[in-house]
């Protein structure tokens, strides 16, 4: 074999070697991974947004345009969460999440407590838009109500 020939075949094979690890890093996440990871993302939205809620309430100070803000974040974040629940990407995926077989075992149950929680988001960016703590307290617990509610049905680590 000849200098030239040897060279030409360390080039074929490190150039094979490159195809393969790029390649392999080229994978795109699964359709159940990108739902799982951008439900959690989402579900630590409607967490802060929840939060600076509660920290106003419990200060006795409302900043309206915040309040509004953060009840604007949990309806918008809410209508999303509905889509992201596609079959596939409960924990059968291998996948950690603590979504239970439930949400698509019983999807018209949980369907139906998506739409309550939205329509209970949709009523506090309402009652955010007065500036009314005592109003805005009473929407937050019932928003609340619809969190848990559904956490008890369809989430594992309750």
């Amino acid at each position: 074999m000849t200098l030239s020939n040897k060279l030409s075949l360390a080039v074929l094979g490190m150039s094979a070697a490159v195809v393969a690890v790029t390649g392999t890093m080229a994978v795109a996440a699964s359709p159940a991974q990108t739902a799982i990871t951008t439900r959690q993302a989402n579900f630590k939205k409607i967490g802060g947004a929840m939060k600076v809620l509660k920290d106003q309430l419990s200060s006795g100070s409302i900043d309206k345009a915040q309040a509004v803000a953060a009840a604007k974040t949990l309806a918008a974040t809410g209508r999303a969460q509905a889509t992201l629940f596609p079959n596939g990407s409960g924990a059968s995926a291998g996948i950690k999440t603590d979504a239970l077989p439930a949400v698509w075992s019983n999807r018209a149950a949980f369907d139906g407590a998506m739409k309550a929680y939205v329509a209970q988001a949709d009523k506090l960016v309402a009652a955010a838009g007065t500036g009314n703590a005592a109003a805005i307290g009473a929407q937050f617990k019932a928003v609340g109500g619809t969190c848990a509610s559904c956490h008890k049905q369809f989430r594992a680590d309750n």
